[in-house]
């Protein structure tokens, strides 16, 4: 299995861990040179595994540039598939016992690492503030929280940080998700009896969707994830947190994003009603690369 190599030693007490910053992109030319440039003034030791999707603009030359620049801190690689599997394989490749993820179009704090390190020295799992930069009608609303014994588990990954061990134990990220993946993580994460730190202080700034028919697309895909959840997981609705939800959902864009996702949701039901498509609840089956997602 990929995660059976051994693991480097353990840094000296008095040193702050090894921490590996796992990335993965698909044609994020217009963000990734602001988000090395950040990165790498963040406080060592780290080092940044960048997986590229195969991207069809910059991206790749652009971080291409920056491993040769800082050859010890910057690794790139190549891998198709949906940001599970590049996760799963970023975290392959990555050194650290410690792992953060974050994502192309985003701005972490200076003191990001710092706090990462600190939360995951207690902490199996921790998760930051995620901030939307851009345009601010899209930026304002609110995800859809949904809970697991009493935690939000829908803290996005591109702010957040799992123990190694744990990461493997859990079977990595579920890459039949096309979107949601994150959550289906902590969700298992919580069932297998970690708990999530939220630390409001590791901030990342998050890019918007530039335009209102990307930003209804990403609420399409939301809606889509959270169907292949419920084929997962079983029934879901008693655990969101409906009027807090709907509280949240009171502008016309608002609504606008609750039909999109909506639409997202039924266009799986509809396009998932047989195997092979569907994703079969959890305890029945292993998952589609044959490692069993334990929680």
């Amino acid at each position: 299995m990929w995660w059976s190599w051994n693991l480097p030693p353990s840094e000296p007490s008095e040193h702050p861990p090894f921490l590996s910053i796992v990335i993965t992109v698909r044609n994020e030319e217009a963000h990734l040179a602001s988000l090395f440039e950040n990165l790498l003034r963040q406080p060592g030791p780290f080092e940044i595994v960048l997986v590229d999707a195969e991207s069809t603009d910059a991206t790749w030359e652009i971080a291409e540039r920056y491993r040769a620049a800082h050859p010890d801190r910057v690794r790139t690689f190549r891998h198709r598939g949906h940001r599970g599997a590049g996760r799963n394989f970023g975290v392959q490749q990555a050194q650290g016992e410690l792992i953060a993820f974050t994502d192309g179009d985003c701005l972490p704090d200076a003191r990001w690492a710092e706090r990462m390190r600190e939360g995951l020295a207690s902490w199996e799992v921790v998760a930051g503030r995620t901030r939307a930069v851009g345009s601010s009608r899209f930026g304002e609303l609110e995800r859809v929280e949904l809970y697991q014994g009493g935690m939000d588990v829908t803290f996005p990954s591109c702010n957040l940080g799992y123990r190694r061990p744990l990461f493997v134990r859990l079977g990595g990220f579920d890459d039949r998700f096309i979107t949601a993946e994150d959550i289906d993580l902590n969700l298992r994460a919580v069932r297998a009896g970690a708990r999530i730190h939220y630390d409001p202080e590791m901030l990342v700034l998050h890019q918007t969707r530039a335009t209102l028919a990307r930003f209804l697309l990403q609420a399409f895909w939301n809606g889509y994830g959270r169907k292949q959840l419920t084929e997962k997981h079983g029934q879901l609705w008693a655990q969101y947190r409906y009027r807090r939800m709907l509280s949240s959902q009171s502008s016309p864009l608002a609504y606008a994003r609750l039909a999109a996702a909506l639409a997202g949701y039924f266009t799986r039901h509809l396009t998932a009603l047989r195997p092979p498509r569907r994703i079969p609840t959890e305890g029945r089956e292993s998952n589609a690369n044959g490692k069993a997602q334990r929680a």
